[in-house]
């Protein structure tokens, strides 16, 4: 019901910074928790954030914290990441991720429908 299209990655330094959009179609997407995951090469799909409808009281990844932003705009159905001081680590490709079931996760399965991904690589 949700289709889901990321934007916004791209080459950066090491303390830089970049903001990721994600676009959702659909009529539904205001009561969805909408997450953001990453995959460094050769290693899973970790989770980063997720945000509810009220957008109140985010969720992040403890290797995130102070440094990245997730907010939403349901007005304009999008959801974004303000990624600050990227380090190398922080380089992956980056999936939006829509949740329909209440409450914040950070397990994969639990969400419903996924963008196809846009690479951030941060360089030294």
């Amino acid at each position: 019901q949700v289709q889901l299209v990321e934007s916004g990655g791209g080459l950066v330094q090491v303390g830089g910074s970049l903001r990721l959009s994600c676009a959702a179609s659909g009529p539904t997407f205001s009561t969805y928790i909408m997450g953001w995951f990453r995959q460094a090469p050769g290693k899973e799909r970790e989770f980063v954030a997720a945000i509810s409808r009220s957008a109140a009281s985010p969720y992040y990844a403890d290797s995130v914290k102070g440094r990245f932003t997730i907010s939403r705009d349901s007005a304009k159905n999008t959801v974004y990441l303000q990624m600050n001081s990227l380090k190398p680590e922080d380089t992956a490709v980056y999936y939006c991720a829509a949740k329909g079931s209440l409450g914040y996760s950070r397990i994969q399965k639990q969400y419903d429908y996924w963008g196809q991904g846009t690479q951030v690589t941060v360089s030294s």
